[in-house]
C-alpha cells in the first residue's frame, strides 16, 4: 500500500513542479513562496481547530490532528527550517533554469539520501547500490554537457548550484522525515510544519519586499497558479507522510518513487515551455531514473 501512496504522491509532485514554474516565471520569488505556503497553512487551520473542539468527528473521518508537546513542536520547527532553506533555493533555480534541467537534477536526490544514510546510520552499499550511484552520476554528468549547449555551465552557473544545494538539503529532510514520523503524528507534522513555514517566511518576505530598494525588487504579479502550489503540495505530502507511517516502508524506495514525478514535470514542462534539446535530456533523465531504480532494488 505504501508503494501506491508513494506513486500517487509522485504524480502530484510532477504537476506541482509545473505549476511552480508557471508561478515564478518572470515573477517575484519570495512572495510566491510565501503565498503558496500560506495557502497550505489555511488548508490545515480548520482541521486543527476542529480537532480541538470536535475530536470524535475528526477521528471518524481520519483527519484528527492531536495536540503535541513542546519537544515535538521543536522537532517540527527543525524540519520547517530545513525545508524552507531548500525551497528558497529551489524556487529561485526553477525561475531561472529550464524545467527540463531542474527536474533531472532534483531526481538525483535519493543518491544523497543514500549517502547520508551511510554517513549517519553506518549503512553499507551493496553491488546494486554502487551500480545505481555510478549510473546516476554518469548520466548527471552527461546532463551537464547538454546544459552547456544552452549556455548553462554546471560548475559556474549559480542557479545550478542553487538547485544542487536544494537537492542536498532536501535529501537531509528525507532522512529527518523518517526520524520524526516515528515520534510525531503525521497530520500534526504536516499541519504545524505549514504554520511554522509561514512564521519563518514572513520576516524574510518583509526584508525582501520592504528593505530592498524598489529598483532592486522584481515586481510581483498575482497568478491563480500560486495557491495551487500549496494545494498540490499538501495532497502530495499527505500521501507521502502516510506512506512513511507503514512499519515496513523503506525511505530509500519512497524517495526513489517520489522522484518519478520528474517524468510528469519533464513531459508537461517540455510542452508548455517549449524547451530545447529534449531528446538528449530525456535520454539522460531515463539514465538517471534507471540508476535510482538500481539503488531502490539494492535497498530493498
Amino acid at each position: 500500500m505504501w508503494v501506491i501512496l508513494a506513486l500517487a504522491s509522485a504524480f502530484l509532485l510532477g504537476i506541482y513542479e509545473v505549476i511552480k514554474k508557471l508561478s515564478v516565471q518572470n515573477n517575484a520569488v519570495i512572495p510566491v513562496l510565501f503565498l503558496s505556503t500560506l495557502t497550505s497553512s489555511l488548508i490545515f487551520l480548520p482541521f486543527v481547530i476542529g480537532s480541538y473542539f470536535a475530536p470524535e468527528f475528526f477521528k471518524s473521518i481520519h483527519l484528527f490532528i492531536p495536540e503535541i508537546n513542546l519537544e515535538q513542536h521543536g522537532l517540527i520547527l527543525i524540519k520547517s527550517v530545513i525545508v524552507v532553506s531548500s525551497w528558497i533555493l529551489a524556487f529561485y533555480a526553477v525561475k531561472n533554469l529550464p524545467i527540463t534541467i531542474v527536474g533531472p537534477i532534483r531526481a538525483t536526490g535519493p543518491i544523497w539520501t543514500l549517502l547520508g544514510a551511510i554517513l549517519i546510520f553506518g549503512e553499507h552499499l551493496n553491488l546494486y547500490q554502487w551500480l545505481g550511484v555510478s549510473v546516476t552520476l554518469f548520466f548527471f554528468y552527461l546532463l551537464s554537457t547538454t546544459g552547456k549547449l544552452e549556455g548553462i555551465h554546471f560548475k559556474t552557473n549559480k542557479w545550478v548550484l542553487f538547485i544542487v544545494a536544494a537537492t542536498f538539503i532536501g535529501a537531509a529532510s528525507g532522512l529527518y522525515d523518517k526520524f520524526i514520523m516515528r515520534r510525531v503524528d503525521r497530520l500534526a507534522v504536516q499541519a504545524w510544519f505549514s504554520f511554522y513555514q509561514v512564521a519563518i517566511l514572513l520576516p524574510i518576505l518583509a526584508v525582501n519586499r520592504w528593505r530592498l530598494p524598489k529598483a532592486e525588487r522584481t515586481p510581483f504579479q498575482w497568478r491563480w497558479s500560486i495557491p495551487l502550489i500549496g494545494v498540490f503540495l499538501v495532497l502530495a505530502d499527505f500521501l507521502y507522510f502516510n506512506a512513511l507511517t507503514y512499519e515496513d516502508s523503506l525511505i530509500s524506495i519512497i524517495s526513489s518513487l517520489r522522484r518519478g514525478g520528474v517524468v510528469i514535470s519533464f513531459v508537461v514542462g517540455a510542452v508548455v515551455f517549449h524547451e530545447k534539446n529534449l531528446r538528449k535530456k530525456g535520454l539522460y533523465l531515463a539514465g538517471i531514473l534507471i540508476g535510482i531504480l538500481l539503488i531502490s532494488l539494492g535497498s530493498h
